[in-house]
C-alpha cells in the first residue's frame, strides 16, 4: 500500500465503508469520539450525531442499485467545530419520502437546520456530496479524497486519522459497536475494548508517516482489526507493550488472534475476537 504524502495527510478522519445500514452506527460512534476528543459539548454531539446519520442513511438507501457501493465519510475539526462530507458515487441521493418507516423523517431540511454551515452537490449518476459543519457548542441553527485503503475483508470499514492521538476515542467506540453487532457477550466485548485501549496508548510514534490506518470488520466468527503499516519492528513493540508482568501475563491472551504480519509497506498488527461457538 503507498504511504500518503506529507502534503496530503488526512487532518482528521476519513472511512470508507459498505452503503449498508448497520454501518451507520460505526460512522456515528467514529465522529462521536472525534467530536469529544476536540472538545464539542454534549448539545453539539447530539447534532453531529442526527445530521451524520440522516446523510448516512440517505446514501445506504438511495445512492446505489443492487449491491452497495463506498460510503466515504471525512472529518476535518477546525477551531470552531467539526466539518463532516459524506460522498457517494452513485445515483444520487435525495431527502426521503415521509413514509418510509426506515426514515429519520428529518431530511435534508434538519441538517442544514442543525449544521452551522452546510452543501449540497451532485448530479444523476454523478454521485453525491453533503458538506456539513457542526458547531463546538451544540444548535447549528441558533449558533448561527479518498483514504488510502487498509486490506481486509471487502466488507471493512476503513479509517484514516491524521494523527495518533486520535486512535483512543474513535477505537474504542467503533470496537465496540461492531463487538456488541456481532453478539459478542459482555465480557467479551470488555476484553475487545481493553485489549484495543491498550493498543492505542502505545500506538502514538508508531507510523513512519504520522497517519494511522486501520480496518474493522465483522469476520464470519466475530471481529477482525487491522492496523498498520507501520514502521519495521514497530508492530512487535506494541505487542511487548501489552504484556502484563505484575502477574507474569499480557493483554494479548485476551484475543483469540493477535499476529504481526509483514507486508512491503510495513508491518500490520492484526487481532480478531471470536463469537462463542453455540451451544450444542
Amino acid at each position: 500500500m503507498a504511504q500518503t504524502p506529507s502534503s496530503e495527510k488526512p487532518r482528521g478522519l476519513e472511512m470508507s465503508l459498505p452503503a449498508r445500514a448497520e454501518n451507520v452506527a460505526v460512522v456515528r460512534h467514529a465522529l462521536a469520539g472525534l467530536a469529544e476528543e476536540i472538545g464539542m459539548d454534549p448539545p453539539g454531539i447530539a447534532d453531529l450525531k442526527t445530521v451524520v446519520t440522516e446523510a448516512c442513511m440517505n446514501v445506504v438507501v438511495h445512492a446505489y442499485e443492487g449491491e452497495p457501493g463506498p460510503l466515504n465519510v471525512e472529518a476535518v475539526p477546525d477551531s470552531g467545530g467539526l466539518t463532516v462530507v459524506v460522498r457517494d458515487s452513485g445515483v444520487g441521493i435525495r431527502p426521503r419520502p415521509e413514509a418510509e418507516p426506515s426514515s429519520l423523517r428529518l431530511g435534508l431540511s434538519l441538517i442544514a437546520a442543525l449544521s452551522s454551515r452546510f452543501s449540497f452537490s451532485g448530479g444523476l449518476d454523478r454521485g453525491t456530496e453533503v458538506e456539513m459543519h457542526l458547531p463546538l457548542r451544540g444548535g447549528g441553527a441558533g449558533e448561527g479524497g479518498p483514504p488510502v485503503p487498509v486490506a481486509t475483508t471487502s466488507d471493512a470499514a476503513e479509517i484514516v486519522a491524521g494523527s495518533s492521538e486520535l486512535l483512543a476515542p474513535v477505537l474504542a467506540r467503533v470496537i465496540g459497536v461492531l463487538a456488541a453487532r456481532r453478539d459478542l457477550p459482555v465480557d467479551r466485548v470488555s476484553d475487545a475494548v481493553l485489549v484495543t485501549d491498550a493498543i492505542a496508548a502505545a500506538a502514538p510514534g508508531r507510523f513512519a508517516d504520522g497517519v494511522v490506518r486501520l480496518a474493522l470488520a465483522d469476520a464470519e466468527d466475530g471481529v477482525e482489526l487491522r492496523l498498520g503499516p507501520m514502521a519495521d519492528g514497530a508492530a512487535d513493540e506494541i505487542r511487548k507493550e501489552l504484556g502484563v508482568p505484575e502477574v507474569g501475563g499480557s493483554l494479548e491472551a485476551l484475543a483469540d488472534e493477535l499476529s504481526v504480519e509483514g507486508a512491503e509497506e510495513g508491518d500490520y498488527l492484526a487481532i480478531r475476537f471470536r463469537s462463542p461457538a453455540p451451544a450444542p
